[in-house]
């Protein structure tokens, strides 16, 4: 019996959660790109060009911008569009769903405004029967070649966790199961917003020794802030926290960190995020997690100092002056 996911989204993640789905050969793989001509071009060529060129798309995917054409019979849905597009998208997505499936995020940011999470939002829009995300080191570039990764499928449903597990699983994609969904989302906004903070330490020169640390007590900083919610504190010592937060400041593919470096090296905000072809969730996301931090009286100095950087015009060298002559403390 064939299994019909629709994945909603023409980005890089999209297309590699594409690849990876089409590796069943019991799924029938639909990707909606909103973009008319996009869509025409990546169907034609088998391949998203802007953003994984050299990756084949399997001729089994079939890419549309027909909603109507990408959305009935769906047993699934995976929404692959950045945080802060996704209620406008799927508002859009709604009006052309005959019934409700499930839904599997695999976006990595907060709202700002309304500051929810993911699932949170497509709990408000579609409601659907079931939300997950599917959250871990995981960069598309390296999926779509087909090298090994390994990811977490997060629900409060432990049975929708492991179909999700078994619709993504595959011999170079290794899924496990996890019920910490908020924990699992917020370890994967929470470090896009470090990504950034590792970027200016490159991009200023502070070498193996400063990055280190500032990933130590970034974990700490978001271990400190997922708990306050509710999360498990093993959540972030795991793929979705560590694991994620290791790829993302060191990848040459994090396009977060990339945000950051090149903050790092003097370049301001605007022609950054001007020059490039996809999004960095983590500058929006910055906003929303300061938000809450100051709201909620949670201690996140780093976090903070990126904030500075990124909305307030604050130097790179400043920020990491203050954050070394804060008061003495234990560890």
């Amino acid at each position: 019996m064939s299994t019909k996911i629709t994945i909603l989204g023409g980005g890089a993640m999209a297309t590699a959660c594409a690849i990876l789905l089409a590796e069943h050969p019991e799924h029938q793989v639909f990707m909606w790109v909103r973009q008319f001509e996009l869509a025409e071009k990546m169907q034609a060529t088998r391949e998203n060009r802007r953003l994984l060129p050299g990756i084949r798309i399997p001729d089994s995917v079939t890419v549309t911008a027909d909603l109507d054409y990408a959305l009935p019979h769906a047993t699934a849905l995976v929404a692959a569009i950045p945080t802060q597009f996704l209620r406008a998208s799927l508002t859009h997505v709604h009006r052309h769903l005959s019934h409700i499936p499930p839904v599997i995020s695999v976006a990595k940011g907060i709202e700002n405004d309304t500051l929810l999470r993911p699932t949170e939002i497509i709990q408000q829009v579609l409601a659907p029967p079931n939300v997950a995300a599917l959250s871990g080191p995981s960069h598309a570039e390296e999926v779509g070649h087909r090298l090994p990764a390994t990811v977490v499928a997060a629900s409060r449903d432990l049975n929708f966790s492991r179909q999700v597990q078994h619709w993504f699983n595959t011999d170079r994609f290794r899924v496990y199961t996890n019920i910490d969904l908020i924990g699992v989302e917020l370890a994967g906004a929470l470090k896009n917003v470090i990504a950034i903070a590792a970027g200016i330490s490159d991009g200023l020169g502070y070498g193996d020794n400063a990055k280190s640390a500032l990933l130590t007590r970034s974990l700490v900083e978001m271990t400190r802030f997922g708990v306050r919610f509710g999360a498990e504190p093993s959540t972030f010592t795991g793929l979705a926290g560590i694991g994620d937060l290791i790829t993302t400041c060191f990848s040459p593919f994090g396009r977060n960190r990339q945000v950051g470096r090149r903050l790092g090296e003097g370049e301001p905000l605007d022609h950054i995020l001007q020059s490039m072809v996809a999004v960095a969730e983590g500058v929006t996301t910055a906003k929303s997690i300061y938000q809450i931090a100051t709201e909620e009286g949670i201690d996140m100095p780093i976090v903070s100092e990126v904030y500075q950087v990124l909305f307030h015009g604050k130097s790179p060298a400043e920020a990491t002056n203050d954050l070394m002559l804060r008061p003495l403390k234990p560890e």
